[in-house]
């Protein structure tokens, strides 16, 4: 199976201000952990995340492959991997197509991986666009986690539900329940 993350706040500590460089992407330690324990398990681990502060001026590609490239030293550490990271640089008023909650980062992620189909995928995030992105691409199912913006979502799906949307704490518990089955 395909198990999509959003990155700020699924994988890294997220506190709402912009992560403008390596020293400041913290990684939440069970969630590098559980990418491991997925692959470990056969499954493939893809990373669809916005990334804004390009298009802003926060800091550039380079420092964001640096910390994608620390991404992968730590989950490879534990004897996991990622398979894909797609993501937009793209300002929100750019009306781009790969800015979540659009589909273009999952159809890049789709093509990259030469799958036919998202429909055994799960996407995995934060935030409503994450969830809705997943939705629209295709996903089987998306999982909401609490950390990151997440219990803010989880407040709004109170009021306005999705189908084929589970909550968990963070993404540990979501791997722990996907390995259970």
């Amino acid at each position: 199976m395909l198990v999509i993350l959003d990155r700020d706040g699924v994988i890294n500590r997220y506190s709402g201000e912009y992560i403008c460089s390596v020293e400041e992407w913290l990684p939440i330690a069970s969630s590098i952990e559980a990418i491991a324990r997925l692959t470990q398990a056969g499954h493939t681990v893809a990373v669809a995340t916005n990334q804004s502060g390009i298009a802003r001026g926060y800091y550039d590609h380079l420092i964001l492959e640096q910390m994608h490239a620390q991404l992968h030293r730590l989950v490879q550490a534990l004897g996991g991997k990622v398979d894909c990271i797609a993501y937009c640089p793209h300002h929100p008023d750019e009306d781009c197509q790969c800015r979540k909650p659009r589909t273009g980062l999952l159809e890049d992620i789709r093509q990259q991986l030469g799958l036919k189909d998202l429909s055994e995928a799960v996407m995995v995030g934060d935030s409503l666009k994450d969830l809705e992105a997943g939705l629209a691409a295709g996903c089987k199912s998306a999982a909401l986690v609490r950390t990151g913006n997440g219990k803010e979502t989880e407040r709004y799906l109170r009021q306005h539900p999705l189908a084929r949307v589970s909550v968990w704490n963070n993404l540990a518990a979501f791997v722990d329940h996907l390995l259970s089955q």
